[in-house]
């Protein structure tokens, strides 16, 4: 007698929600020492429990002090050090904090190597550093601020590594940039230099002109003109007034274009030297002078509660995925006790 095969079936009743109370019993059971054993295992006995805290920057749009603070002579647009950063700001933030020297600044500090317990090896950078991106996170918000998070078993070192952190993000990001202005001084403090020589050497020049009797070119050889067709008239043009006026005159055509070249390029180096100076000045204030890199919304302060393990939602986890991987366990023993029992028949 051949069995029809809608007879035989892996399910027993005709819903899922019946097969699972018939199993209750196995099910319950596996499910509560599931969560039980996950509330002992996330327990302070098993896991550290860390605690969180928090600081929120915002970034500054900037850069340099002298052109935020100092008239500008070349630009009307100046800066605003009140003004809020944007995307960029946040993003260039974000890079600064990520850098090497913020990282193995608060590695030295406080001793992260012996404080997160890492036993030296041939990988003790990289454990070292994997550790310490797991407890210590950055983050963009969608205001455009910047969270710095840290996470650790003492809720005090967390909070003075996460205020330690944004200090050492001004002290970052004004050290490069000093740099670069340092640099910018060197160079403009020498073109200004050469050109007060440059200055004192054309002024000399016009001082030994002056001895000379060339003190205002134009302005001597139209009185000298004019006194010599007084004397002419006057004296006559073989009178000693004449010859007077006439080597004055000679002494002007001798020099004069020489004078006239040297004050005009002097009068065009002054010009440069006042706008060197303004450079030159600014430049100065970008190294001798500092804002902070950020605008610190709140500081980190110990927390009271502990942020990691959430015991709660492992004992969830724990349990669903006991119930979970159980049920599979009995669909396929019940599947394959049926197949037996098929064949037997």
């Amino acid at each position: 007698m051949e069995s029809n095969p809608n007879e035989d079936r892996v399910f027993d009743s005709s819903n899922l929600i019946v097969y699972i109370y018939k199993w209750r019993k196995p099910l319950i059971i596996v499910t509560l020492v599931a969560a039980v054993l996950a509330g002992i295992f996330s327990s302070p006995l098993f896991i550290k429990p860390k605690y969180k805290s928090t600081v929120t920057v915002f970034p500054t749009t900037t850069n340099s002090l002298s052109k935020a603070l100092l008239p500008q002579q070349f630009s009307s647009r100046g800066q605003d050090i009140l003004e809020f950063g944007e995307e960029e700001q946040a993003e260039q933030l974000l890079q600064l904090l990520n850098s090497d020297e913020i990282r193995d600044g608060i590695i030295n500090k406080y001793n992260l190597m012996k404080h997160y317990q890492i036993d030296s090896g041939k990988y003790t950078k990289t454990e070292l550093y994997k550790t310490f991106e797991s407890n210590i996170s950055y983050r963009r918000t969608e205001f455009m601020s910047v969270e710095i998070n840290v996470l650790d078993t003492d809720p005090d070192t967390a909070a003075m590594i996460a205020n330690d952190i944004s200090v050492l993000l001004d002290e970052v990001k004004n050290r490069i940039q000093k740099d670069r202005a340092e640099k910018g001084l060197a160079i403009i403090s020498q073109e200004y230099n050469n050109l007060k020589a440059e200055v004192v050497s054309y002024e000399d020049s016009l001082t030994q002109l002056r001895y000379k009797g060339v003190h205002d070119y134009e302005t001597q050889s139209s009185v000298f003109n004019e006194q010599l067709a007084t004397a002419i008239i006057e004296s006559g043009a073989n009178s000693t007034a004449v010859k007077a006026i006439e080597e004055k005159l000679d002494t002007l055509a001798k020099y004069g274009g020489t004078y006239v070249s040297l004050r005009d390029e002097l009068q065009f180096l002054k010009e440069e030297q006042v706008k060197l100076k303004t450079k030159y000045d600014q430049a100065k204030v970008d190294v001798q002078e500092s804002l902070p890199a950020s605008f610190k919304v709140n500081s980190a302060y110990p927390a009271e509660k502990k942020s990691y393990p959430t015991r709660w939602l492992i004992v969830a986890l724990g349990a669903i995925g006991a119930f979970t991987v159980t049920l599979i366990a009995i669909l396929i023993l019940d599947t394959i006790r049926t197949e037996v029992k098929r064949g037997k028949s």
